[in-house]
Parts: structure tokens; C-alpha cells; sequence
């Protein structure tokens, strides 16, 4: 097993305050099928050894929910803190059949319960073991700072291409790293994983419930945004965004996520944000609001007015305006509820290669057989 540092702030919090939920889940990553019986040990990240448990899936491929140590709930609610505000676990999962995976940083948060999912491949694909490290949290740890752009962008530029409306796309390419950075792997994501793992990454699960609604929205409609504009596709490049906290927002592959930000998302995850006369979803600009400020949504702001019973639209509205509302989209699985793009593919009769290329998302299975007919 390799070895990870212990980080400072788990030195500083021996003794935690409180505990966190854990629960597991084990699936395969040819046919997402559930993995029965495998093995599940979990330990401290920086001492591994000797683990503090071992659980067993069930038939749905979960472990039962276990209590873990973690910090006190008030490092997560207040900034100025210097102890790391949530523990980290490693969680090795083995099972027959299956190339044994390690995730290194999984984050328990008091009085919450983290989802740690597990994609393991079958050991006939000769990949060896997985080795998942998550990084920091963003309001933690130190990242690239958002390089700004307009809410708004330009749709009149010659040979752009844009969706006739806003739809909600099964899955979404994830560039992983830089734009510019080619060897930085593109990972397939489904739209509401993506933004359940984009909302862990840069919010505290632990704030009130209408600063995390609200830090959702703003999540939801800078990603439709750069899906509506096809935003790095009108540049040459053959993903939707970036896990670039300098470019996009930060995604990590393999990380948990959070109960309650996991139902919240699938209540509310066909919801952007809209202005007056404007058809594509805001890119609406967000930062931490302490180490960094903006002219958009600030983090820790959200928290505090979220505590002062500000409602989610209240918190919008007091960082980018009386006139953004919630809209709605159409969620689709691949197909625009336009077929406007599909119609002008089929009267120009290109090579089905090139709509595989350069719109994966825009057309499923059946319309790529009927774009050449």
C-alpha cells in the first residue's frame, strides 16, 4: 500500500469533536452492476496501519453506514479556522474478479453522511490496482483563482455553435486539468454526478441549506452555460469543461460526495439561472470570498446570509441582481428538445465520425444512425 502524508491538520485535530457517516458503494465498471461481497477496509489516511475496519457489500454493492471521528462541526462553519474542518480515510476495496482499488482522502465531515463510490474493473483489463488521492478542499487548500469573464457571451461569431435552447445533457466531458495541457485525461461523466462532485469539491456539506441550494444553482448554471455556448469546442477541443479552478470548477475523479447535497441535486438539477432576454444560461462567476473576491456569488457570504435566513433566490439575487431568476430546462438524454442541429446534419450528409467527434453529447445512439439517411 503507498504511502500519503499526514497533512498538518490532521496533526492538529488528535481528537475529534464529533462524527461523520460513511457509506460505501461498490460497482463494476463494465455495466455499472453492483459488486456483492467485496471487501471494504477503512483507515486513517496519514496511519494507515492497523485499519479500523473491515465491511462487506451487500447484493446492492453498499456497506452498512459506519460512524467515523471527525473535527468539530464549527471549523466547517467559520473561515479563519486552521484546522482542517473535515478527516480523511483511505478505503481499499478488493473483490474476486475485480483489479483492487485505493482511495486516499476521502472526507468526513461531522453530522453529514459522505458517499464514497468505487467503479472497480475486471481484472481481465489488466489495469492493476487504482490509486484515487483526493486533494484539499477547495475552501481549504490553496488553488488557482477563477480568471474572470463576462456572465454573457458573444453568440454572433462567425461559425459558432451553439444549442437552439438550453438542455440537460446526460453526461459531460471533463478535461482534467488546463485546457492547453493534452496529456490531462477526459473522463465521461454523467451531468448530475458531475455537479454532485463539483458542489463537494468547493462547498462545506455542513451549511445551512439554502447557502448550499444556492451555491448549487451557480454550479448548475456556469456548466449549461459552457454546454449551451459549446465553449471549448468553438476553440478546437473535444471536452465540455475543465476541472481547472483558473478556468472552470473544481472536479476531482473518484471523490466522495454528500448525502444531502446528492438529493438535493436530484431534485433540482434541470434549474439554471436566466436573466431577462437572455436565452443562454448565466455564467454566473463564484468565489471563496476570503482568500479571493469576485463580482459574482461568494461562498462563505452565502454561508452567512444563508444563517441569517436569506432564502436560496435571496442569495442569488444579492450577489448578481434583482432580475436573475430559476429556470427550467428540458432534461433530455442526449437530445436536444430542438432539432434544429440534427435537421442541418442531415442535409449536409457529413461522415457520422465527425457528429462522434464533435457532438457526443447533442446526439445519441439512434440519431447517428439517422443523421446519413
Amino acid at each position: 500500500m503507498p504511502e500519503y502524508p499526514v497533512r498538518k491538520a490532521q496533526q492538529e485535530a488528535q481528537a475529534p469533536a464529533s462524527e461523520g457517516e460513511l457509506r460505501i458503494s461498490v460497482i463494476s465498471s463494465v455495466g455499472m452492476i453492483p459488486i456483492k461481497n467485496a471487501t471494504v477496509t477503512i483507515s486513517y489516511t496519514g496511519d494507515p496501519q492497523p485499519p479500523l475496519m473491515t465491511l462487506t457489500t451487500n447484493e446492492s454493492g453498499q456497506t452498512p453506514p459506519v460512524n467515523l471521528p471527525a473535527p468539530n462541526v464549527e471549523y466547517s462553519l467559520e473561515p479563519e479556522q486552521l484546522v482542517q474542518p473535515y478527516s480523511e480515510y483511505n478505503i481499499e476495496v478488493t473483490a474476486p474478479g475485480y483489479e483492487p482499488v485505493l482511495v486516499s482522502g476521502t472526507e468526513i465531515l461531522p453530522h453529514v453522511t459522505a458517499i464514497q463510490p468505487i467503479s472497480m474493473v475486471p481484472v481481465e483489463s489488466e489495469t492493476g490496482e487504482e490509486e484515487i488521492f483526493i486533494p484539499e478542499h477547495t475552501l481549504y487548500g490553496e488553488y488557482p483563482p477563477k480568471i474572470p469573464e463576462d456572465e454573457i457571451k458573444p453568440m454572433d461569431e462567425s461559425g459558432e455553435i451553439v444549442l437552439s435552447r438550453v438542455v440537460i445533457p446526460e453526461y459531460v466531458i471533463v478535461h482534467d486539468g488546463v485546457p492547453s495541457d493534452p496529456s490531462a485525461q477526459n473522463y465521461y461523466v454523467r451531468y448530475k454526478d458531475y455537479i454532485k462532485n463539483v458542489a463537494s469539491c468547493e462547498i462545506y456539506a455542513t451549511w445551512p441549506e439554502s447557502a448550499i441550494y444556492a451555491n448549487v444553482l451557480v454550479i448548475m448554471s456556469f456548466t449549461l452555460n459552457r454546454v449551451y455556448t459549446e465553449w471549448y469546442r468553438n476553440q478546437g477541443y473535444d471536452f465540455t469543461i475543465t476541472s481547472s479552478t483558473a478556468y472552470d470548477q473544481k472536479w476531482i475523479h473518484g471523490r466522495n460526495i454528500f448525502e444531502n447535497i446528492d438529493v438535493l441535486v436530484d431534485n433540482i438539477f434541470a434549474n439554471y439561472l436566466s436573466r431577462p432576454g437572455v436565452r443562454q444560461p448565466i455564467f454566473t462567476s463564484y468565489c471563496d470570498g476570503k482568500r479571493v473576491t469576485c463580482s459574482g456569488l461568494q461562498q462563505w457570504g452565502s454561508k452567512y446570509l444563508a444563517d441569517e435566513g436569506y432564502s436560496a433566490i435571496e442569495i442569488i439575487r444579492y450577489y448578481y441582481g434583482n432580475d436573475m431568476y430559476i429556470n427550467t430546462a428540458t432534461a433530455i438524454s442526449g437530445i436536444p428538445s430542438s432539432c434544429g442541429v440534427l435537421l442541418l446534419a442531415q442535409q449536409l450528409k457529413l461522415p457520422v465520425y465527425l457528429y462522434r467527434i464533435f457532438f457526443p453529447i447533442i446526439f445519441s445512439a439512434t440519431d447517428f444512425n439517422m443523421i446519413n439517411k
